[in-house]
């Protein structure tokens, strides 16, 4: 039985352990640190079987049941999918693509405050995680006032371990009521942010959100479009700065800056702990019977290095064409905010190229540290000099 989740080398590498599951144990049984078991999964064909099979159920820690406990619709497919459809019109790749231009400004702005002190700098805490949250705090019509308290039930929802469940429980109470609040204002006094149209546009289809949908919908907005978003941001310089030819390939040639965003997706080894699902009928997953009941893990991380689909899969590749990383998932509950990522991604490390050349890291490799215990991964601090 092995302990679960592993411990890599650097903050930016791979656990060992990983390469060989890949080889001689897809399906291991592993040990949680709250000492519950688990089967975890690393192979892709395995993953995607995983997260694109009905007989797979979401089973989320603390942070998801806080957040989804009042809202039926989660579990019901045909509702759910509703759901999805009506977000889905309202994030689309060119209305997020619309939005560049005003996240190039904000970066802009944000490297402008970081670099009136000398270096060094954290870069997390100077762009990674002020940048997503404005965003999001935009798209919803939350008053810039507002966004650190935005930030701290974002934190809150997705660590496992720096909080009890009464204090992620009280922190869900506290954003439903903002929220609930909010979507009743927007109701009343529409605006032109993404929630006001969600709310007040009717689909000849689908209707439009109820109140209960639009709260959970606020939320779920901030927690995936705040923290994950972070995070990568800082993690993404950090894989680009720690081999130099990295960072000098793309000063020489920025039109790699999107296919360099998807290998920074499919490279990074810090997702966080690993989706969580319940097998609700006997299956068979690469010649293992799981029975129903059990909980399974899938490793996107170590899917996104399996051998058998991507060619020198241990090597970033920033030119790596076609990419089909399982980073924001896949099939029908793939990430909906995919396209908000990448934009806000892309133009953030256009920003850095173009503004900071000679950024570096300011400390070595093997001194990152993840920050521990979150859903999704994440560096404690980016220390960056130019």
């Amino acid at each position: 039985m092995l302990d679960y989740p592993f411990t890599p080398p650097t903050a930016v590498d791979p656990p060992a352990e990983w390469q060989e599951l890949r080889e001689k144990c897809p399906v291991a049984h592993v040990r949680k640190p709250d000492g519950s078991e688990a089967l975890l999964l690393t192979r892709y064909d395995d993953v995607r079987l995983m997260i694109t099979d009905r007989r797979f159920v979401r089973n989320t820690p603390a942070g998801g049941e806080a957040m989804a406990a009042r809202i039926a619709f989660m579990n019901d497919e045909q509702e759910h999918m509703r759901w999805r459809r009506l977000l889905s019109r309202s994030f689309t790749a060119k209305r997020m693509t619309a939005l560049e231009p005003g996240i190039r400004r904000i970066a802009h702005e944000l490297i402008d405050e970081m670099t009136r002190k000398p270096p060094p700098a954290d870069l997390r805490t100077a762009l990674g995680f002020p940048l997503p949250v404005y965003v999001i705090c935009d798209l919803l019509g939350v008053p810039a006032a507002d966004r650190e308290r935005f930030a701290h039930w974002s934190d809150r929802f997705l660590n496992l371990s720096a909080f009890t469940a009464d204090e992620v429980r009280q922190s869900g109470i506290e954003m439903w009521t903002y929220m609930h609040a909010h979507v009743l204002g927007k109701r009343e006094n529409p605006g032109d942010d993404l929630l006001s149209e969600l709310i007040t546009v009717a689909g000849s289809e689908d209707g439009r959100l109820t109140e209960e949908e639009a709260v959970f919908t606020g939320q779920a907005l901030l927690v995936a479009g705040h923290e994950t978003t972070a995070n990568m941001i800082g993690k993404m310089a950090a894989m680009l700065l720690a081999r130099r030819e990295r960072w000098d390939r793309l000063l020489a040639d920025p039109a790699l800056v999107p296919t360099a965003v998807e290998e920074v997706l499919r490279y990074d080894t810090n997702l966080g702990f690993g989706t969580h699902r319940l097998v609700t009928e006997t299956v068979e997953i690469a010649g293992t019977v799981v029975e129903a009941g059990t909980t399974v893990l899938s490793s996107m991380p170590s899917a996104n290095r399996d051998e058998r689909i991507f060619t020198d899969a241990d090597r970033m590749d920033l030119a790596r064409s076609p990419n089909p990383h399982l980073t924001f998932g896949a099939g029908p509950h793939s990430c909906l905010g995919q396209s908000l990522a990448r934009v806000e991604l892309r133009a953030v490390l256009s920003v850095l190229l173009e503004r900071l050349p000679t950024l570096d890291l300011a400390v070595g490799v093997e001194d990152l540290r993840r920050r521990e215990g979150l859903l999704v991964g994440g560096l404690e601090a980016v220390p960056v000099r130019w």
